[in-house]
């Protein structure tokens, strides 16, 4: 995906993403019992997942290597953020991603 692709697409995610957090805070606001059961389909959305590596790559950290080794500068270049995008919604779906300095359950 090219830049301008990915800036396009970056600004459909966007405001999909709003659109979709709208709804939710209308739907909280009006009813303050409403439980939201499927919530965990929006976290391995593909346009979630885009707007959320946006937000990250526009940290001050970004430039730091994570535990990885890796940095959001690495991941662009070397893997490609499409590449690592499609990844981590796979790992999010089949419940096999596991956030790395984290030891049964607990963070380190």
């Amino acid at each position: 995906m090219n830049t301008d692709e990915l800036a396009h697409a970056l600004l459909k995610a966007e405001r999909r993403v709003l659109e979709i957090q709208t709804k939710l805070h209308r739907w909280a606001s009006d009813d303050p019992h409403r439980r939201f059961d499927d919530l965990f389909n929006l976290v391995a959305d593909p346009g979630f997942l885009l707007v959320a590596w946006d937000r990250v790559r526009g940290n001050k950290g970004a430039r730091t290597a994570g535990v990885d080794g890796q940095n959001a500068y690495y991941v662009e270049a070397e893997v490609g953020v499409e590449v690592f995008l499609d990844r981590l919604r796979t790992e999010i779906k089949d419940r096999s991603f596991r956030p790395l300095g984290h030891v049964h359950g607990r963070g380190v």
